[in-house]
């Protein structure tokens, strides 16, 4: 049996970079749902954050259908 380990590693620096993307983009969407709250408290409209929020989270489920996607195809 011979392990292609370049395919391997490559497969592997992928893997890691698409994991922080998504971590990192659904933090985002925490934060800007935090800045609602203190916009909120504030008695400030914080649509923007919102609609920020909202994208990052919407981003993130399109990545995570796109894996699904990937492994059933």
């Amino acid at each position: 049996m011979h392990i292609d380990w370049a395919a391997l590693g490559s497969v592997f620096g992928v893997s890691l970079v698409i994991t922080v993307a998504l971590v990192g983009l659904f933090t985002l969407g925490i934060v800007g749902l935090t800045k609602r709250e203190s916009a909120a408290a504030q008695g400030n409209s914080a649509a923007l954050a919102v609609s920020g929020a909202y994208a990052c989270f919407a981003l993130c489920a399109v990545a995570v259908g796109y894996g699904i996607f990937l492994i059933v195809a």
